[in-house]
């Protein structure tokens, strides 16, 4: 049996290692979570346009934000378009079949984008001008991310309060 400090030792490592794998999980459905809701706030403020007209104007508000020309992506265009299309078709008629679309464009994004070895959730949190302040805690943006470009408006830890508390810039509420 350990003695007592090896004891809380062990304990503090362990709880050390829980902490990790839930903020490495939080960050990613967080991530995840925050783009789909820019998408389908986006989405709402166009949804009286023509379909195609709406579909673009939300694909380069995206793109703007996470600092990407829209050509930028060709290969998977498509995908991006239609992920977009469903926002589009929901935030028209929230009915199950367009909410199934809606997560049936996320999946097929997702899966485009991890033959890339990525996914939604690294792309939102290493591109987004609305990124949380905490998910650069959790893993920093990579250096030599393509196209990496400052983001001032994403906030950084303040230290009179906890690291979930660094959220994401006041205009992206």
């Amino acid at each position: 049996m350990p003695h007592f400090v090896d004891a809380l030792q062990q304990e503090a490592s362990a709880a050390i290692a829980r902490m990790r794998e839930a903020a490495i999980e939080a960050r990613r459905l967080h991530a995840r979570a925050e783009l789909m809701r820019h998408m389908l706030t986006t989405a709402r403020k166009v949804k009286d346009k023509p379909k195609a007209e709406a579909v673009e104007t939300v694909v380069t508000e995206w793109m703007d934000a996470w600092n990407l020309g829209r050509s930028d992506w060709p290969h998977i265009a498509r995908e991006m378009e239609v992920f977009t299309e469903a926002f589009h078709d929901y935030a028209n008629e929230p009915s199950d079949p367009n909410d199934g679309r809606v997560a049936a464009g996320a999946e097929a994004l997702d899966a485009a984008l991890a033959r890339e070895g990525t996914s939604i959730a690294e792309q939102m949190a290493f591109r987004s001008q609305c990124a949380h302040g905490w998910w650069e805690l959790v893993a920093p943006t990579p250096a030599d991310l393509p196209g990496r470009k400052p983001r001032p408006s994403v906030p950084a830890l303040r230290g009179d309060a906890p690291l979930w508390e660094a959220g994401c810039a006041d205009f992206c509420r």
